[in-house]
């Protein structure tokens, strides 16, 4: 899909074009529409569903600078509900950075939110950035992660194909629960080896500096569910709460589980999401 900016968007339809509601899939930081596939199978029998890839993400064209911002990730999303998925009512299903481009895009388009979306379900997601938690740390060592990132990017670019079989161990315990499919992490390193260290440099600033605790008040206005692993040491359990408590909401914490739901436990994303479905396609 071509943006109004000439960014082309990487979507992928699948299930019913004519059913009455829509699920859009909006997926993490430094990852693309793949991590939805165990999603999109539970979910294309009963409605239309549509997985994108975020600029700079996938197969969508690169982002720059100026536009590697959660602002500009929601206004993609605005554009493509209007352009993508013209009628009917949609679902919005976030995955981490993907909830904070939800957030922003009620804030920004209120009256697209409430006209459009039937129910939000946020996946392993936050209000705030995570510039005083980098990966679910004290702030002390967030920050020294950063740094390292920063200094040793260009260093990784060089040698990425001599660390390349290592790269799964780390992702494994950042990611993940304690008991992931090999499958699952292999997919994600891939996914997230794609990126790095291009993307991850690129719109780290933004997922740091991130705050739509303001944007609660009309994402409130319809059904949110706000869903997350135990064992997530990027975004915790906390976070779901304080999500879902603010807009009256209710949060789901899955046990066992890390950051990845969509891979590790998709029936959970899936059943919350197919309640919101299956009641509008009722009134419908």
């Amino acid at each position: 899909m071509l943006l109004e900016d000439g960014t082309e968007l990487n979507v992928v339809r699948s299930g019913d074009p004519d059913a009455p509601v829509t699920v859009v899939l909006v997926h993490g930081y430094a990852l693309d529409h793949r991590t939805w596939w165990r999603v999109v199978d539970g979910l294309s029998p009963i409605c239309q569903v549509v997985a994108y890839d975020h600029r700079g993400h996938g197969r969508s064209d690169p982002a720059t600078k100026e536009t590697a911002t959660i602002e500009r990730l929601a206004d993609d999303l605005g554009e493509l509900l209007e352009r993508a998925v013209p009628t009917g009512q949609v679902v919005l299903v976030g995955h981490s950075m993907g909830g904070m481009a939800v957030l922003a895009m009620a804030e920004r388009r209120p009256r697209l939110y409430r006209q459009r979306v039937a129910g939000v379900v946020f996946v392993s997601t936050a209000t705030t950035g995570l510039a005083e938690t980098a990966l679910a740390w004290p702030k002390a060592v967030g920050k020294l992660v950063r740094e390292l990132e920063r200094a040793f990017g260009p260093i990784v670019r060089a040698v990425r194909e001599k660390i390349e079989p290592t790269k799964t161990a780390g992702l494994r315990w950042w990611l993940f629960g304690d008991q992931p499919r090999a499958e699952d992490v292999e997919l994600t390193a891939e996914v997230v080896w794609a990126h790095w260290p291009a993307t991850v440099a690129l719109f780290r600033p933004a997922v740091d500096r991130y705050d739509r605790e303001a944007a609660l008040t009309v994402a409130g206005e319809k059904p949110v569910v706000a869903i997350v692993g135990d064992e997530d040491r990027l975004c915790p359990e906390s976070n779901a709460r304080d999500l879902a408590g603010v807009v009256g909401g209710e949060a789901l914490v899955v046990p066992d589980a890390g950051h990845m739901l969509p891979l590790e436990r998709p029936d959970e994303i899936i059943a919350c999401v197919a309640k919101f479905v299956n009641s509008e396609s009722r009134v419908r």
